[in-house]
C-alpha cells in the first residue's frame, strides 16, 4: 500500500508532521507500541503514512476498569489502516512504584526494538524528573534521539491536533491525571509554573540543554572508555569525571552505584583504605594495585 492509498491521506497535518519524524525507509517492518492515547495513535497513523510494514502492539495492564476498551480503540484505527494488532495482557500488582513497575511489565511484553510515541514533551518531563532525583549529565540528557522514538521532534499538541483533524477520539487514561505520580505533577504543575515564571515555553529550552549535556556525556564516555576500572593506579591518576564513569560502567549491573559509593571506591584506588562496602552484600578490595569485586558471606 503506497502512502497515497493509506486512509486519512487527505489530512493536511499528516505530511507536515511526517517531515518531522525519523522513520526507517518505506516498507521496513516495524513494531509499534500503541496504547490508544493520542501520541501512540499518531505514531500508528504516521508510520503507516510513511509506508512502513507495521504491527501494532497493545498492552493491557488491567489497572483500570475500562482498560479492556482501549484495545477496541486501537483495533478500530488499525483496521482502517490495514495494520494487525496484537494484544498483550500483563498483571501488575497494587503497591509502591506502580508507575515504574507497569512500565517494566509493558516493555517486557513488547518485542525488542518496538517504536514508541514519545514526544518532545515526554522528554522534557523526563529531564525534569531526573533533575529532581539528582541525576548527572546522563540523566539530564535522557531520551535523546533514537530509532525507537521517531516522534521526539513532535509536541503533544501536534498528536492531539492530528487525532482531532481525523475525527479520532483517543483513549483518556485517568491515571495520567492522578497527582500520586511524579510525572503527572511535573506535567500539570511544574512545567506550567516554569512557563508562567519565564513567560516562555520551557520545553525547547530544557531540550536544548539536554542536547548539549548529551554531547558532553558522549565525549566523556569515549574518553573514559580507555580506563581499566580494576587498575587502581590508572583510576587514581585519571581525572575524577573520567574515573567515576569507568567505575559506573564496571559496576552498573543492574544499576550504577551512587555518588557516595563511587567516592569510597576511589579512596580504595588511592590506597586511602583497603576495601569498601558497595551494597548488595558486595565489596571492592585492593590488592597488588588491582581492584576486585567480592561478594560477602
Amino acid at each position: 500500500m503506497s502512502a497515497a492509498d493509506v486512509p486519512f491521506s487527505g489530512s493536511t497535518l499528516l505530511p507536515s508532521l511526517l517531515g518531522l519524524c525519523r522513520f526507517p525507509p518505506s516498507r521496513t517492518h516495524v513494531d509499534l507500541a500503541v496504547s490508544g492515547g493520542a501520541d501512540s495513535l499518531a505514531l500508528l497513523l504516521l508510520a503507516r503514512h510513511a509506508g512502513l510494514d507495521a504491527v501494532a502492539h497493545h498492552v493491557d495492564h488491567g489497572l483500570r476498569a475500562t482498560s479492556s476498551r482501549d484495545a477496541d480503540v486501537v483495533r478500530t484505527v488499525a483496521s482502517r489502516l490495514g495494520v494487525p494488532v496484537l494484544v498483550h495482557r500483563v498483571v501488575v500488582a497494587a503497591g509502591p512504584n506502580l508507575e515504574a513497575r507497569a512500565r517494566d511489565a509493558r516493555f517486557a511484553a513488547l518485542p525488542d526494538g518496538v517504536l514508541t510515541g514519545h514526544t518532545a514533551d515526554d522528554r522534557a518531563e523526563t529531564v525534569f524528573i531526573n533533575l529532581l532525583r539528582g541525576a548527572g549529565s546522563r540523566g539530564l540528557s535522557a531520551m535523546g534521539p533514537s530509532p525507537t522514538r521517531p516522534l521526539l521532534a513532535l509536541r503533544r499538541t501536534d498528536t492531539r491536533a492530528l487525532c482531532t483533524e481525523l475525527g479520532i477520539e483517543p483513549v483518556r487514561d485517568e491515571t495520567n491525571e492522578n497527582p500520586r505520580f511524579v510525572r503527572n505533577r511535573v506535567r500539570t504543575e511544574m512545567l506550567p509554573l516554569a512557563a508562567d515564571i519565564s513567560h516562555r515555553d520551557p520545553v525547547p529550552l530544557i531540550l536544548r540543554t539536554a542536547d548539549v549535556l548529551g554531547d558532553d556525556e558522549a565525549l566523556l564516555e569515549e574518553l573514559s572508555s580507555g580506563i581499566d576500572p580494576t587498575d587502581a593506579l590508572a583510576l587514581a591518576s585519571a581525572p575524577a569525571p573520567l574515573a567515576r564513569r569507568a567505575l559506573r560502567r564496571w559496576l552498573s549491573d543492574p544499576h550504577p552505584p551512587d555518588a557516595a559509593t563511587i567516592e569510597r571506591i576511589l579512596e580504595v584506588a588511592r590506597n586511602e583504605r583497603s576495601a569498601c562496602d558497595i551494597g548488595q552484600n558486595r565489596e571492592i578490595r585492593r590488592s597488588k594495585q588491582r581492584l576486585t569485586l567480592r561478594r560477602l558471606g
